[in-house]
């Protein structure tokens, strides 16, 4: 059990300690490791404090029991991908009360979500050499080779605003442009995307900025500062990305460079509800096959906020912008915005960090304040007393929006605080906030309207003796408990979810229809499942399974004795059909989104 939790810690510690072969020569590597910078944020810290002390704790989600609503008499078969699996019977006068709540919806009220700095006593502590020399690389190793094995080969879009180059401490620029070789070194294609709006702003100092809808109009004297501003910041990146990638050769020819032309083109945005724009433009068209050709050679690509017209025009495009219209061109499996502060997302009510946001959140946290980000860069803002810094966040959750509804997977909002990025990607926790599409759209709580399509879908198996019968009248007084999967209000997908004490939560009647198998489609509707059970307070999921053994050991279950089911189920364990009975652990959020990673690629 200890060795499972241990994962998180352990993974942060390798790759940090991977990290520093990257700020110094092997032979220096023990100076390295003493460098009081290595940090691990939140659990992670307390892990290996535990770990150092030797001695570990665990705990179970509880239910609210002086709260109870009667969980109705059904027999509860589950079913993947129309395949079969079979439970067994509950009794109305044996089983336990409880009630699912918020289980309409898998959101997040954005009045509950708060924008603040990151309260560096609480979540970060200092590891040192001897901790780290503690953590077993076996286990390091192991705990981040799922997460390097699935992002290799894919691409990322990192956006660096110019404010990073500029910052007092030298060494967080320095750092992350560190963690970026290292990703790089792990099999990640990528391209960085820099922002200049930091110089240019500081090189205008007191003279006048027009700007209209978030954007700057640009005229001549401004397009030669920001031509100026732009090549600093190419030159800073390269620079620092270089010297980072020639510390894999070790005085050898090496693979991989830095690469920074015409990437993309640019056209004006011309006069818009009478505002001359002049030199301010968008993106026109991005040379895809140019930069595929360039991640072949395993070469970075690096592109600034000046794009040029077939006409030979010069024009300054919004860098975030840029960024998102990349990263869907290319079909990126991620884009990462770095903020220009330590902050973070943070639940009013909870107090806890929120970790993820479904893209229906994103919108919903972005109406709130009266906030809009276009796809050719304007920035619609309702509310002018936005704090500065709570609005650099929730802009680059608005442009990772904009990633992703033009078909990238993921979107991080990441600090750029030394080990975040490897934190982000390479462990379970993360250390930023991720965006995701709503890979649950048209998932929703079954009426009683639905019942016949229900019974449609299940009555197959039925008829095979892959599940036991369920007439109409027992679905309808059942109904409460079903979710279902519709297309054009056709069932296409059920299931079934009851929860019990203890933090045990049972999945059944899962089942999709066969037009709709191999789509992952089953997929969605257990993890939509899942979330809803710990959403409830539950932490342990069980099935019951004849048929599909394997279909749920590949999603992280395992097989358990009737003994390990709560009181209740077990004394309605029908031993008869023998099911065999599978557990899986849940104990965040982000234990689910890690298991999206793998099948929503």
């Amino acid at each position: 059990m200890f060795g499972n939790t241990l994962s998180i810690a352990t993974t942060m510690g390798w790759i940090l300690s991977a990290r520093a072969l990257f700020r110094q020569p092997i032979l220096q590597h023990a100076a390295a490791l003493s460098t009081p910078a290595l940090r691990l944020r939140g659990a992670s810290c307390a892990l290996v404090r535990k770990m150092a002390s030797k001695s570990s704790s665990s705990s179970t989600g509880q239910f609210d029991d002086n709260n109870p609503i009667k969980l109705k008499a059904a027999e509860i078969p589950v079913s993947s991908f129309g395949n079969s699996t079979n439970g067994d019977s509950f009794s109305e006068k044996t089983a336990q009360e409880t009630e699912l709540t918020n289980s309409g919806v898998l959101g997040i009220d954005p009045k509950d979500v708060d924008i603040v700095a990151e309260n560096q006593t609480e979540t970060t502590a200092t590891l040192s050499p001897d901790m780290l020399r503690r953590l077993p690389f076996v286990s390091m190793f192991r705990g981040s080779a799922n997460y390097i094995a699935n992002h290799r080969n894919t691409l990322a879009v990192y956006h660096i605003p110019g404010a990073l180059l500029d910052l007092p401490d030298p060494n967080v620029f320095r750092d992350l442009m560190n963690d970026i070789a290292l990703t790089w070194l792990l099999g990640m294609k990528i391209v960085i995307v820099a922002g200049c709006r930091h110089q240019v702003q500081n090189k205008l100092g007191d003279q006048p900025d027009k700007r209209s809808q978030g954007l700057r109009v640009t005229d001549a004297e401004t397009l030669r500062i920001i031509k100026e501003e732009a090549g600093y910041v190419r030159f800073e990146v390269e620079r620092q990305l270089a010297r980072s990638l020639r510390m894999q050769r070790n005085g050898q020819e090496f693979e991989g460079s830095v690469v920074s032309t015409n990437f993309y083109s640019a056209q004006p945005f011309g006069i818009l509800d009478g505002i001359d724009y002049q030199f301010t433009g968008f993106v026109r068209r991005v040379e895809v096959e140019k930069i595929r050709q360039l991640h072949e050679t395993r070469d970075i690509c690096l592109l600034t906020t000046l794009g040029v017209s077939p006409s030979g025009e010069v024009f300054n495009v919004n860098s975030e912008c840029l960024a998102a219209r990349v990263a869907g061109a290319l079909g990126a499996s991620k884009v990462l915005y770095f903020t220009e502060k330590d902050m973070e997302l943070k639940h009013r009510v909870h107090k806890n960090k929120i970790q993820s946001l479904r893209l229906s959140d994103a919108r919903a946290l972005l109406d709130y304040y009266g906030l809009k980000c276009d796809s050719r860069g304007f920035v619609k803002q309702g509310n002018e007393d936005l704090d500065e810094d709570k609005l650099d966040v929730l802009l680059r959750i608005g442009w990772g929006m904009q990633a992703l509804s033009q078909g990238v997977k993921r979107a991080h909002i990441i600090s750029p605080k030394f080990g975040a990025v490897l934190q982000e990607l390479y462990t379970r926790d993360g250390s930023g906030t991720l965006l995701s599409g709503d890979l649950y759209e048209g998932i929703r709580r079954a009426t009683v309207h639905d019942v016949s399509g229900i019974h449609d879908l299940i009555s197959p198996l039925i008829q095979k003796g892959t599940l036991v019968d369920r007439p109409k009248a027992t679905l309808e007084r059942e109904i409460d408990h079903y979710y279902v999967l519709s297309r054009d209000n056709f069932v296409v997908a059920c299931g079934q979810l009851k929860l019990f004490p203890g933090g045990f939560a049972e999945i059944g009647c899962l089942v999709v229809s066969k037009d709709y198998r191999s789509r992952g489609r089953g997929d969605a509707m257990l993890g939509y499942l899942e979330r809803l059970a710990l959403i409830n307070g539950a932490s342990t999921i069980f099935v019951l399974s004849t048929q599909t053994m394997e279909w749920f050991l590949e999603r992280g279950f395992g097989e358990a004795p009737v003994s390990e089911l709560p009181e209740q189920r077990q004394e309605l364990y029908n031993h008869r059909r023998a099911s065999k009975i599978y557990l899986k652990k849940i104990e965040s959020q982000r234990d689910l989104d890690a298991s999206e990673l793998w099948w929503n690629r």
